[in-house]
């Protein structure tokens, strides 16, 4: 007797968008997965917008909340702005990435797990008293599909000798097939990459590309799955495109700016988290002429950066708020001296320590004003990841420019996520016009330009300027050490006027949606962007009469502000603080300006803003 196997057919469903989150332990692969399904993604040509979310513990237990270890996408045939608020899909690799990430995926949603991870040990390691996937309030919400990611990961390898560790490590490759196979993505480029990262070592090599096929082969034969997704290009303006990170495009801002400046960039920096991979990143570039130091302290970091600067170089120092506590009084050397520098604060949770791998934009209060006396600074703020490259071209303008300090603001969010960036041509960057001074007619070291009130940059050892700056009070021009009292009065006012000026060169603030006068003005800066956008797009879809602005400049403020803010009878400002730029906004204009504030380690929700935009028109 002959039997016939029935060829399982599945239907194919469009969809115009997803968010995904693959969820484990932090030694399962969640950000290398994301990653790479990131880059399959990009290729297909979605628009698409990432969060990966690390857990602060270094080596916390395995199978616990704390180790917990999350990559979220959103990917869609449209443009978008976040990476989504709540999931269409959890990928949940152990008990305790389903209860650190459930409480996000939506009513109906997908919840796929590995099934094998959910052993009496690790349910309780997370306080389950019993196995949650056959709980009624569980079964009934979602869609559940339980999957034996460990199991079959084994079985595909059962023939290569490989230890129960590796074994178990190349889980993440099936998981990640499997998601390939659901939402119709490419495998090649991954089998690419796996090619050149293990080309030295064939056993592990080949036990990856087994798993990721296996991993999508399942999709494809099981009876579990009985649809798969598709999600069609996005209409994107024609160009060369790639997939960036904020501490990417931050690292290309800084070597851009070599190009148009033709200065010899110095980076002195400390390792600190979210910030060092701009060190890392950038050590990479050394043939280009760029050199980076990796200091003993955060104070030695942005002490060798003012050197490079006072050289006849630029200085940069990259660190989080944490390191901005220890380089303040250095920070004010810069201020006092007039050097050009750039201090990147890549803001994390606080206070002190706080929360390492977590995001906030808790320190703009700290960068206006964090150091002793009267030292203005300014300060600009990135508001994607692809504009932290535009942000750090600005951040160079402005400190050569006017021979100061300047503060680039990004945060976890935007330096760890990613979304497509649109590669511009060289000719299309903006000149930045560095001048030495070299003439020793009427030179002193603190002669001004009638326009800008910036100094001279004069660079020692250059005959006939020889000069001597430092951290006392200097007498006006001369540059001598000076106690008078009339004198200090002027060069502090000299000083803060000079950073005031900067408005006047600065863009006014454009209307980004909505129009110029209404009910509801929406304010933000910084990572709020994606968020305010979406919600503003919900708000005028409802027929509410609102418009939002963003500030990149912080210090000074758009000379327009205060009359764009009078055109509105509410103002909300969204921030991940208690308030920073309300205060400053309230006490600035004097508007009636309400606050949006959760301070949670993640960035901002749009039904949070909506909520709250929709409860101030009422």
């Amino acid at each position: 007797m002959s039997t016939t196997q029935t060829k399982i057919v599945k239907k194919t469903e469009s969809l115009e968008e997803a968010v995904i989150r693959f969820a484990g332990d932090s030694g399962d692969g969640m950000q290398l997965t994301g990653g790479q399904f990131t880059t399959s993604t990009a290729i297909v040509g979605n628009d698409l917008s990432t969060l990966p979310d690390y857990p602060a513990e270094i080596r916390a237990p395995a199978g616990s909340l704390a180790g917990v270890s999350g990559f979220q996408i959103h990917f869609s045939s449209k443009d978008i702005h976040t990476p989504g608020d709540a999931l269409d899909v959890l990928v949940a690799m152990n008990p305790a990435a389903l209860k650190a990430n459930l409480q996000d995926l939506k009513p109906g949603g997908m919840l796929i797990v590995n099934t094998n991870a959910f052993t009496e040990t690790n349910l309780k390691k997370v306080g389950y008293a019993k196995n949650p996937l056959e709980e009624e309030s569980l079964t009934t919400k979602y869609q559940i599909f339980s999957v034996e990611v460990t199991r079959l990961t084994q079985n595909a390898l059962e023939d290569l000798k490989l230890s129960a560790k590796l074994v178990d490590r190349s889980k993440n490759m099936f998981a990640l097939g499997l998601m390939y196979w659901l939402y119709s993505r490419p495998m090649e480029p991954t089998i690419e990459w796996v090619k050149k990262k293990f080309a030295g070592k064939p056993d592990i090599l080949e036990a990856n590309l087994r798993v990721l096929k296996a991993g999508y082969h399942f999709g494809e034969t099981t009876e579990t799955f009985i649809s798969h997704f598709e999600i069609k290009q996005a209409e994107i303006k024609p160009g060369k495109y790639r997939n960036i990170t904020g501490n990417e495009a931050t690292v290309l801002g800084i070597i851009a700016a070599k190009e148009v400046t033709g200065l010899e960039l110095f980076l002195g920096s400390y390792p600190i988290t979210p910030a060092s991979d701009i060190l890392h990143e950038l050590s990479r570039y050394k043939y280009l002429g760029i050199k980076t130091f990796q200091a003993e302290d955060e104070i030695a970091a942005i002490g060798s950066a003012i050197g490079a600067s006072f050289a006849g170089g630029f200085g940069i120092t990259t660190t989080s708020g944490p390191g901005v506590c220890l380089k303040s009084e250095f920070i004010n050397l810069a201020v006092k001296t007039e050097l050009p520098l750039i201090v990147c604060d890549i803001q994390r949770g606080g206070p002190s320590t706080g929360l390492p791998t977590k995001t906030e934009q808790a320190d703009l209060l700290q960068a206006l004003f964090g150091r002793n006396g009267e030292s203005p600074v300014p300060v600009i703020a990135a508001s994607t990841p692809s504009d932290c490259f535009e942000t750090m071209l600005e951040a160079f303008r402005i400190a050569i420019k006017y021979m100061t300090p300047v503060f680039f603001m990004s945060d976890g969010y935007l330096a760890n996520g990613s979304e497509p960036w649109f590669i511009p041509s060289v000719s299309s960057l903006p000149k930045i016009e560095v001048k030495y001074r070299k003439e020793k007619e009427g030179f002193a070291p603190f002669v001004r330009d009638e326009k800008t009130l910036a100094r001279p940059w004069a660079i020692p050892g250059t005959c006939g300027l020889e000069h001597v700056v430092g951290g006392l009070e200097a007498e006006q021009v001369t540059g001598r050490v000076s106690y008078d009292p009339v004198n200090h009065d002027a060069m502090v006012k000299i000083r803060a006027k000079k950073i005031a000026n900067i408005e006047n060169d600065i863009p006014e603030l454009k209307i980004l949606n909505g129009s110029d006068k209404g009910d509801l003005l929406i304010l933000g800066w910084g990572s709020t962007l994606g968020s305010i956008n979406a919600a503003i797009e919900k708000l005028l879809e409802n027929g509410h009469k609102v418009a939002n602005v963003h500030l990149r400049h912080l210090n000074p403020f758009p000379k327009n502000l205060g009359a764009v803010l009078k055109n509105f009878k509410h103002v909300l400002i969204p921030e991940v603080n208690l308030g920073q730029l309300r205060l400053l906004v309230r006490a600035r204009y004097l508007v009636d300006a309400q606050g949006l504030n959760i301070v949670s380690g993640q960035p901002l929700k749009v039904r949070d803003i909506v909520e709250a935009a929709e409860k101030l028109l009422k």
